[in-house]
């Protein structure tokens, strides 16, 4: 963990987001010359005084060596924007956290995962709802996505894993300080199957300006966001408008206009979001089938050299097939008819104007013998 001890360390110094990193990375080259940087080049850099000042007083009193200790004897995972491994689908967003602190596992078949959000306060119409969505979207592979809050939250959770899925909880706090602490049972029966991730510092506490931001992420590792109940100042709501920004499908269970726990929903509803009425409308509008057939291709059908040369050409960044015919060297009817391929697996995405990106977390499983 050697130099990702420095990620560990600008992500401690509150005020030092996506986009001051990445300025400290574009003007020093990389975050260790960074972070031993002096005060008037570390100003130099665009950080204001106080901002160079923090570094200074933080790396006098944080010993980064123990940092990363500890974390590793913790069993806590830290995935950087370095890492291949990093999410996909989170690396898309505007602005994605830098550093990811996970508990358990994110595995590539967690790109195809759903977001259901809601009241705490939640009805016996929203917990059959949010039962029956959950159960379903299990049942067709899908991982579930919530934010491990009480009530909607929590239900989604518990269902997912019932129904034999997987879920991965979202915190506002340290992934080693669960909120509530009545769900730290839950959690760790999430470790068994699914994640429980944050970007705030292992030890951060839970905090109620910690909540809102964290929604970005809850949105951004998702397909889509499903909103069961939400009052008109509910945190769900912040996650759908996030989704929105996000290019993320969003839907909202219509309920009673009399329901407080159902005004925040029907807003959505007469806003643009897509009513779900039924657990099948997820099916129809994220062609659930097809996310079938790419998990399954994903397992079934091997790489071959074809393959790895298409890969070995491709990044995150598009490419279009004329320049994957030239650098790969390959016949363009061969690439095509792999492309093609590649894209029900989920190697590889068309993005455009024949243009491709690589799906950078699933490269590892296609490695040619």
């Amino acid at each position: 963990m050697s130099a990702k001890k420095y990620w560990l360390g600008f992500n401690l110094i509150k005020g030092i987001g996506a986009v001051r990193l990445q300025n400290l990375i574009a003007h020093f080259g990389d975050l260790e010359t960074a972070w031993n940087a002096d005060q008037s080049s570390l100003t130099e850099s665009g950080l204001g005084a106080k901002l160079a000042e923090k570094i200074i007083s933080a790396r006098q009193a944080v010993d980064l060596d123990q940092v990363a200790a500890k974390i590793e004897a913790q069993g806590i995972r830290i995935l950087t924007w370095a890492d291949e491994a990093y999410p996909q689908r989170l690396r898309e967003i505007d602005q994605p956290p830098p550093v990811l602190y996970i508990r358990g596992e994110y595995l590539p078949d967690d790109l195809f995962a759903v977001a259901i959000v809601g009241t705490r306060k939640v009805t016996a119409y929203g917990r059959q709802i949010t039962e029956e969505i959950a159960a379903f979207l299990a049942a067709n592979g899908m991982t579930v996505i919530s934010g491990l809050a009480r009530g909607v939250d929590a239900l989604a959770h518990q269902t997912a894993l019932k129904a034999g899925g997987r879920t991965i909880g979202i915190l506002g706090s340290g992934v080693d300080r669960i909120y509530p602490p009545e769900h730290r049972g839950l959690a760790e029966q999430m470790l068994e199957r699914g994640a429980i991730i944050s970007d705030y510092a292992v030890g951060t506490p839970p905090d109620a300006s910690n909540f809102p931001p964290r929604n970005r992420i809850i949105s951004g590792l998702s397909l889509a966001v499903v909103v069961i109940e939400a009052a008109e100042t509910s945190g769900a709501l912040i996650t759908a408008e996030f989704a929105a920004e996000q290019g993320r499908e969003v839907f909202a269970v219509p309920g009673s206009i009399l329901a407080p726990q159902s005004k925040g929903t029907n807003k959505l509803i007469q806003n643009g979001a897509l009513p779900l009425l039924t657990p099948e409308d997820l099916m129809q509008a994220l062609d659930l089938t097809r996310i079938g057939a790419q998990k399954s291709a994903r397992k079934v059908l091997p790489a071959d050299e074809t393959e790895a040369k298409v890969l070995s050409v491709l990044s995150g960044e598009p490419l279009h097939v004329d320049d994957i015919r030239h650098q790969s060297g390959l016949p363009i009817e061969k690439i095509s008819a792999t492309l093609a391929l590649m894209e029900l697996k989920g190697m590889v995405r068309q993005v455009g104007g024949m243009n491709y990106v690589a799906m950078r977390e699933t490269q590892s499983e296609y490695k040619v013998n």
